[in-house]
């Protein structure tokens, strides 16, 4: 199943919210530093000009403006992702129910606030869904304001625990007056709208993100001012400014307010973050309209390139696949992905792939516990054991017994698997390796693993 599969579509008015539940390659790069952002995500959607906070209780929001029903006012389109991990839920009957508190704030300089804050609740059938750490809740808004320029706050609350965040940023909230073009926004689904009296029927994709060769990139505009059934030219940028798809769009609706959706399909785009610009045929660059996007492996990882996702999978059990992505043409890479990513997959009713989702978190922890003078944890002997085979059921250090053993080392074992290991500081300065004993028996027991599979 797809991410954007995984969502129920919300139609939401001016005073309406809720959640909704969800689902080109450069040089190879040096294995040791492609972890150095993979665990930061949130500050990739930052550089895209999202709104993002971290811990205690992380999100990704962002604004849009359209055209309201009068030049005095412009409609705002709020949009903010949650992971379910993130909350606290609570049984409730046979479910299990999470409540969180949203407010967003447009403070102008003369005093004025135009702000709302909505009690939201987030209700999933079974404990494993409470700890989905993708984007599983969506939460949309559409606020009238007054153009201008206003210091806008977002406030979230978790309702049944102490976790809360706040982000703030100064906007620029546009005047349409019958003319102009809106800035693309990023949506799962919905087919907008032809009045400006009316609110887009829209669900939004906050974080401007999709699946590598899985889902369809969509982007919604609205002009004003421009004929019936006028066509603009459409394109998406790589992150080196490379043109990768280009079409027309074609408008609907009047000249009063003409609108369109602008579909990307699968495979169309690389990995890595990139750029959709939107304008009318020979125009200026003044009148483009771009919004920044994100084709990823994943929505919690940072991983924005093809040859760094092979690297990371270098302990991933199953190597067959691996190679499969490893030698696969640049145009097959996006179909080669979808087929890795359902074969790996244990549980296919789920939006997450438990098994890479499982790896990265042990890539994470092996990062923060068995870093050696410079090398990331990762790529230590003790972080591609820890990978591969998971917890040791003992772990006995004899490093404070140097004057009996001679040499400084850690023991782990691992009862199911019938297998003791033994890690070596033969230099002294904290590089502890298999002993070559170690080395062979771990690699039997790998082996022995993957030919099971």
């Amino acid at each position: 199943m797809t991410r954007a599969a995984a969502i129920a579509f919300l139609a939401t008015g001016v005073a309406a919210c809720g959640p909704a539940q969800r689902p080109a390659s450069g040089p190879r790069p040096d294995p040791g530093a492609v972890v150095s952002t993979l665990f930061d995500a949130g500050s990739l959607y930052g550089t895209m000009g999202l709104l993002v906070a971290g811990p205690p209780l992380p999100f990704v929001a962002t604004l849009t403006y359209v055209a309201d029903a009068t030049a005095d006012s412009t409609l705002a389109v709020f949009g903010l992702s949650l992971s379910n991990h993130a909350l606290n839920f609570q049984r409730d009957g046979t479910a299990f129910i999470a409540h969180y508190h949203v407010e967003v704030a447009f403070r102008a300089d003369t005093g004025s606030v135009r702000q709302f804050a909505s009690d939201e609740a987030v209700r999933v059938r079974s404990l494993p869904e409470t700890q989905r750490a993708d984007e599983s809740v969506i939460f949309q808004q559409f606020l009238a304001v007054p153009p201008g320029v206003y210091r806008v706050t977002v406030t979230v609350r978790d309702q049944n625990g102490p976790a809360a965040s706040r982000r703030e940023r100064t906007d620029t909230v546009p005047r349409f007056a019958g003319q102009g073009m809106s800035t693309p926004l990023a949506v799962y689904q919905g087919a907008g709208r032809t009045r400006a009296s009316d609110v887009p029927k829209l669900l939004v994709n906050p974080r401007a993100t999709v699946s590598y060769g899985a889902d369809t990139l969509r982007f919604y505009v609205e002009a004003y001012g421009e004929r019936p059934g006028a066509r603009l030219v459409a394109r998406a940028l790589d992150q080196a400014g490379h043109e990768v798809w280009r079409d027309t769009l074609a408008l609907a609706g009047s000249e009063a307010l003409a609108s369109g959706l602008a579909q990307l399909r699968p495979g169309a785009l690389p990995v890595g973050a990139g750029r959709f610009e939107i304008g009318r045929p020979g125009g200026d660059a003044a009148g483009t309209r771009s919004a920044p996007f994100l084709v990823s492996f994943s929505d919690q990882w940072a991983i924005t390139n093809y040859d760094e996702m092979i690297s990371l999978l270098r302990y991933f059990e199953r190597q067959d696949w691996v190679d499969k992505l490893r030698h696969a043409a640049p145009d097959q890479r996006p179909a080669v992905w979808r087929e890795f990513y359902k074969a790996t997959d244990p549980v296919e009713s789920t939006p997450e792939n438990e098994a890479i989702e499982g790896y990265f978190r042990r890539i994470q922890i092996a990062n923060q516990r068995f870093r050696e003078s410079g090398d990331p944890g990762w790529l230590t002997d003790r972080g591609e054991v820890f990978i591969t085979l998971g917890e040791p059921d003992d772990v006995f250090d004899f490093t404070t017994d140097i004057s009996r053993a001679g040499v400084r080392g850690v023991r782990w074992t691992y009862n199911t698997l019938r297998l003791t290991l033994f890690f070596q500081d033969n230099t002294g300065f904290g590089r502890f390796r298999l002993t070559p004993l170690s080395r062979a028996e771990y690699q039997r027991v790998v082996a022995q693993q993957r030919r099971r599979q």
